[in-house]
């Protein structure tokens, strides 16, 4: 019965830390600004850093099943 809730919640957690690490990459490659305004080293690092946090909570959840 709680199952429901951590498939979905790892899910969410998945698709959008994946989303994040794959547009944060293409944006670097690209040598354009990851966030408007800031310096493109923290930026990149701030958001690759917030990828692989969250694919790691959706993980984490997985592993609660």
């Amino acid at each position: 019965m709680e199952s429901g809730p951590a498939i979905f919640a790892g899910m969410v957690f998945c698709l959008f830390g994946a989303a994040l690490l794959a547009w944060t990459v293409t944006r670097a490659r690209q040598h354009r600004p990851v966030a408007q305004g800031v310096s493109p080293v923290a930026s990149v690092t701030v958001a690759g850093l917030a990828a692989v946090i969250t694919l790691a909570l959706g993980a984490w959840c997985f592993t609660r099943l």
